[in-house]
Formats: structure tokens, sequence, C-alpha cells
């Protein structure tokens, strides 16, 4: 049981779409990542997504809306819907995924990371 201090942790990298892991409950991953830029379009079939925002704004491109996330909100993406993050300045962003999500779901390619770091 050992706290952990989210501004350190994300002092400890600098590389964008690329989560790492900062804890582990109940079969999910605590998960760190900063954005900017755009991701792909994709969607997790049998995952639900929580984003919360730390720092920045993010926007969620659903195939039919947007999403602004400011800063201490967040967003629960449910499985089977397409999204797409986008960052147009850098936004730090808190994760609660199952441990087999896969970061760009049933897209695969440049961006997908199937092994993360943990720190």
């Amino acid at each position: 049981m050992n706290k952990i201090n989210i501004s350190e942790k994300f002092s400890l990298f600098s590389e964008y779409w690329s989560p790492k892991i900062v804890g582990e409950l109940n079969d999910q991953h605590v998960k760190l990542a900063k954005f900017k830029g755009e991701f792909v379009w994709h969607k997790h079939d049998n995952e639900d997504e929580l984003f919360m925002v730390i720092k920045g704004v993010l926007k969620m491109e659903f195939r039919d809306k947007t999403e602004i996330v400011n800063e201490n909100e967040f967003i629960i993406v449910p499985k089977g819907v397409e999204h797409k993050p986008v960052a147009d300045e850098e936004v730090w962003v808190l994760l609660f995924e199952p441990k087999e999500t896969l970061n760009t779901g049933n897209t695969i390619g440049i961006f997908t990371k199937e092994k993360l770091d943990k720190i």
C-alpha cells in the first residue's frame, strides 16, 4: 500500500500516446498518458474506458459529436463505441481500463503499445 504522486509520475516520461501503468486494482490498470495531436479511430469491443484529464483539454471525438473534457473532468467511453482522442496542446490523462485493454483497440498501427511500462 503505497501512495502515488501523479505529478511525480508524469515527470518520469515525455513520450505521447504511450500509457504507463502506475497501479492495479480489481483486474484494472491505472495508467497515465500524455497526449498531443490526433490519435486513431478505434473501439474496444469488450471494455469500457475512463479518461480523466489531469492537465490540459482533451477533445474526445465520436462519429456523431465531440466532447470537450477539461481539467478535473472525466469521460467514460462505453465498450463498442468508436472514438478518437485529440489534444491540440499537451494533455495529461489518467486512465482506468481492464488489464487486457489494448490502447488502440481494434485498430493496429504505429500507436499500438502491446507491452506497457510500469513506473
